[in-house]
């Protein structure tokens, strides 16, 4: 429990982080690209219920928070990346902390 409490206002630590990483998808895709870029088609395989339209959409979200960076080599046919910034990296503790709830819980329901 936070020793100091949290004044929620428009502009608090934790609405902050709900708009940057709150949906249904973000913190999945950040951590698919915790070890390595990824292409599009990669990271469909590896959330296979997102829909190629949603999977775009928020990596656009992502890349204009600075959470994810796009790399486009050039090349024909396109090669096109994603992969995880600096800042990216800073919600990898907090997905962590998320799975270890969820293994808790789960061990305490049964």
């Amino acid at each position: 429990m936070p020793t100091t409490p949290i004044i929620i206002t428009a502009r608090c630590p934790i609405r902050t982080t709900l708009e940057l990483l709150g949906g249904k998808w973000k913190l999945l895709i950040l951590f698919q690209l915790a070890q390595q870029p990824a292409r599009l088609s990669e990271l469909r395989r590896q959330i296979p219920d997102i829909s190629e339209k949603m999977l775009i959409q928020e990596l656009k979200t992502l890349m204009e928070h600075d959470l994810v960076a796009r790399t486009n080599y050039g090349e024909v046919p396109p090669r096109v990346d994603y992969r995880l910034t600096d800042r990216g990296r800073l919600a990898l503790p907090l997905i962590e902390a998320m799975r270890n709830f969820a293994l808790q819980y789960e061990n305490e329901k049964t």
